[in-house]
């Protein structure tokens, strides 16, 4: 009877943390897709002139955070995906995210961006094929730039050094390493190349230098709250639970038929929030 009990409990939990790899790998993609369609019309609409305007603005205002930020291409690896503003759980699940402490690309300076490597869209799932001769291509409103790589490297996901800001104009991405691990970060720096292919206009004569970047954070993302997700899960237990409890002394398959979606939409947000638990940039 233990045995039999034991047995079953491991083949639930085996099938739950199959459902979970499945939802991280391929479910996920579901709402990056969705959340990379409504950064496109966000950009669009940035890059847009405005109908009124006698002249071009001068000064590009800071994107806010979680709002679209830039545009990235990199050609060898097949990516062309919509920045968001912010490396926090919730941003990244959008697409790739722009550290907000540091410039915006093609600023002078070191601007970094991060993305995931296994789950929602996997933007930089390949940064590790990069090499020598391959470029990256990034469209903010102040114009877009070419930049050629430099180097790559793996650090600790605490290190945060490599975010600091720098004297020459380059673009740093960061993403987890190896894949499937959050172990380390792969970090590649490619710099500002001779092309641009269309340049920003020229800064306001009035115009402030921007204050000194002060960059804090490692490499992870925000933090995330455990609450809703022991909520979530404690919820979903409860849900089957009952479900056995009401098969054991009525119908068994009636129960089940009844009691599965319900259980199934409280584990999806089970994941949803377990989820946000993982590195941001997994």
């Amino acid at each position: 009877m233990i045995l039999r009990g034991l047995g079953k409990t491991f083949i639930s939990a085996g099938i739950l943390i199959f459902l979970f790899v499945a939802y991280q790998l391929w479910g996920t993609n579901i709402a990056e897709s969705r959340d990379q369609n409504a950064l496109q019309k966000q950009f669009s609409q940035v890059l847009a002139p405005p109908a009124a305007a006698a002249e071009a603005p001068t000064v590009t205002a800071a994107p806010t955070l979680g709002d679209a930020a830039a545009l990235i291409e990199i050609p060898k690896i097949g990516v062309e995906k919509y920045v968001v503003e912010g490396v926090g759980t919730e941003d990244l699940k959008k697409g790739p995210g722009h550290y907000p402490d540091t410039p915006m690309p093609g600023e002078p300076g070191n601007a970094a961006i991060a993305g995931h490597r296994t789950t929602y869209g996997a933007p930089f799932s390949d940064l590790d094929n990069l090499a020598a001769g391959d470029v990256i291509f990034v469209t903010t409103p102040a114009g877009k730039f070419r930049y050629d790589f430099e180097s790559s490297t793996i650090v600790d996901p605490s290190e945060s050094s490599v975010l600091d800001n720098t004297d020459d104009n380059r673009l740093t991405l960061t993403t987890c390493h190896p894949r499937y691990s959050a172990a380390q970060r792969l970090i590649v720096v490619a710099k500002l190349g001779s092309q641009v292919v269309e340049p920003p206009p020229p800064p306001a004569a009035d115009a402030e230098p921007p204050p000194p970047m002060q960059v804090s954070a490692g490499l992870s993302g925000a933090d995330a709250s455990r609450g809703p997700a022991i909520a979530w899960g404690a919820l979903a237990a409860l849900i089957w639970g009952l479900a056995w409890w009401i098969g054991h002394w009525w119908k068994r398959w009636p129960a089940y038929l009844l009691g599965t979606p319900v259980f199934l939409v409280a584990l999806f947000v089970f994941f949803e929030n377990f989820a946000r638990l993982l590195p941001a940039n997994l």
